[in-house]
């Protein structure tokens, strides 16, 4: 009687968390629901009388890939992409090689190293914005690419954390066995644990990947020349929705939120087995 109605208990638990998680997850999704189904409607501006648009078209879609004076979507996207890719390269080899050496090596002042970082990680990034600014304009680095790669690959290998604990779970006799052969480090790293770690590569990439694809703050604090040639593709469809601008622009704005998601949400398809392991594998000593 006791295990019947430990069951029940059990059922009715999981039924009660499923029904909350389904209406979060509705009330997540409506504002992505209405800006998908805005971007195909024909009226240029904001319509808040429908939820849903009263004529439909795709205009806004192709007028994206016809760049104006304000709208210069292909641009900003490549803009955008080449920061991202170069970023993502960066980030995951400082990830990964901070996270192999304070897992697989040991050195003097190891422990308090790894314990500065995570205390570092606890702060946000915003708070040295005006430092980071200033030391960009010092170098002359601010409105270029470079200046914004720096900013997000320099303290990329803070995040080690995750990687480590995925390190932490690969078979320490294959990297003693490797250097009784007379493998170097570099060796052992590139060819042997790097091949056992692809979940978490794929982790490491993908999350490296998602930071300067969807940043605005720094990007809108580095490029601050107002050359709209130059923007991301965040800055520049925040400008669409400047006061003179929004009535004009709006449904771009909606159609160019659509079109951005599209390589994140491929890529997230593709990789998800690996994002997962990767996540639960750096988990279990992180």
């Amino acid at each position: 009687m006791k295990i019947r109605k430990m069951k029940e208990n059990r059922t009715s638990s999981i039924i009660i968390h499923n029904v909350i998680l389904g209406i979060l997850a509705f009330i997540w999704l409506i504002p992505i629901v209405w800006l998908f189904f805005t971007s195909f409607s024909a009226e240029s501006g904001i319509n808040t009388n429908t939820f849903f648009p009263e004529k439909w078209s795709i205009s806004h879609y192709i007028k994206l890939f016809h760049p104006d004076t304000v709208a210069q979507f292909p641009q900003w996207f490549m803009n955008t992409f080449v920061v991202a890719v170069v970023t993502c390269i960066i980030s995951t080899l400082f990830v990964l090689m901070v996270a192999y050496a304070t897992s697989v090596m040991r050195f003097p002042m190891r422990k308090p190293l790894m314990n500065i970082a995570v205390i570092l990680n606890l702060f946000p990034g915003m708070l040295a914005m005006i430092a980071v600014y200033f030391v960009l304009k010092t170098f002359n680095l601010t409105n270029s690419y470079a200046g914004l790669i720096m900013v997000y690959s320099a303290s990329s290998g803070l995040g080690y954390l995750i990687a480590k604990g995925f390190f932490d779970t690969v078979p320490r006799a294959l990297c003693e066995s490797a250097r009784i052969d007379g493998c170097s480090e570099a060796r052992i790293f590139f060819q042997m644990v790097i091949p056992l770690s692809r979940p978490i590569v794929v982790y490491t990439v993908i999350s490296s990947f998602l930071v300067p694809w969807m940043d605005f703050v720094y990007a809108k604090m580095i490029l601050n020349a107002g050359i709209s040639s130059k923007y991301t593709v965040a800055i520049g469809l925040y400008k669409m929705l400047d006061k003179q601008l929004i009535n004009n622009y709006f449904t771009q704005f909606c159609a160019g939120g659509v079109l951005v998601s599209i390589p994140i949400s491929i890529l997230f398809v593709i990789m998800q087995k690996f994002y997962v392991k990767g996540i639960t594998g750096g988990a279990v000593k992180g």
